[in-house]
């Protein structure tokens, strides 16, 4: 259920929910990007969304002025490939589904892995994290090696993903991606603008690109720059595993956060793919929303 809350005057926004993903990726929040954005300030300024990933929450929330940015440049390839040229984003991955099916389905993954570790890309990367095992794409942490296997199920065909490339192009219109690391981004933010931040996970995330080499003591020591700008910041963190009955403990400063929400996620899609087919019962994960109004 989306509550609505007060922010002096302004209402938070009603946000209606939008399930079509364009990209597969851990800890992927399409399903419940809705709730997140409902506890967002009506009359927010610029929406920035700075640990980008699949841009669940900007696609849903396809603010009138937005920035996305995101330290991965194979990622962010794809976005601002969506932006300038949706049609070059429909062409990448057509021509890879094609030679996919038109060979032995392993091997025809295996040759574009290889492709996008011989030099890491977008085009490769779009493909790959859309027919995937378990839509986890995973990175080796000593020299950010693709080491993903090949997904059970067929990826969409051309046609399908054609048409999220339409909705996605047109729901990001205004929107500019950059590459630049989290804290770049941040700091282009003013007063009345919205950050919202999805890190990688300390409890869960160390296979994403980049995750190791993340301190979560440095985005609260950025977040609180931002916050003394008069600019609203949330953040979605580890909450709770083990349908609630485990509480990750974070370094989280105090004055920091003024509330806390946790979210129901559902089963986790990480653990689905670490747990090879065995029951998710007890993998039920609550994320932490922390707001700093």
């Amino acid at each position: 259920m989306i509550q609505s809350l007060l922010f002096g005057d302004s209402i938070a926004c009603s946000v209606k929910p939008f399930k079509t993903q364009l990209l597969k990726w851990i800890g992927n929040k399409q399903r419940f990007a809705h709730e997140i954005a409902a506890y967002f300030p009506l009359n927010l300024g610029t929406y920035f969304e700075p640990f980008l990933g699949s841009g669940a929450v900007l696609g849903t929330l396809a603010p009138k002025r937005g920035v996305g940015g995101d330290g991965f440049k194979p990622l962010i390839e794809i976005w601002d490939a969506l932006s300038r040229s949706p049609g070059t984003v429909k062409q990448w991955y057509s021509e890879r589904y094609h030679s996919f099916k038109a060979g032995e389905k392993i091997q025809q993954f295996e040759k574009v892995k290889a492709a996008y570790n011989a030099g890491p890309n977008g085009a490769d990367l779009l493909f790959l994290c859309r027919s995937c095992y378990g839509g986890v794409v995973r990175f080796r942490q000593r020299d950010g090696y693709c080491s993903t296997p090949c997904g059970i199920h067929d990826p969409i065909h051309p046609d399908s993903f054609n048409d999220r490339v339409d909705q996605w192009h047109r729901r990001t219109s205004g929107t500019e991606f950059v590459h630049a690391n989290y804290d770049q981004t941040m700091q282009r933010a003013e007063r009345n603008d919205v950050v919202y931040c999805d890190p990688p996970y300390t409890h869960s995330q160390n296979i994403l690109y980049g995750a190791q080499a993340f301190s979560l003591k440095r985005l609260f020591n950025v977040i609180a720059e931002c916050k003394s700008r008069g600019v609203y910041v949330a953040l979605s963190i580890d909450g709770t595993k083990k349908t609630g009955t485990f509480l990750c403990k974070l370094p989280i400063p105090e004055g920091l956060f003024k509330r806390e929400i946790f979210v129901n996620c559902g089963r986790s899609m990480l653990r689905r793919f670490q747990m090879a087919g065995e029951s998710l019962e007890n993998e039920v994960v609550h994320d932490r929303l922390l707001l700093t109004y």
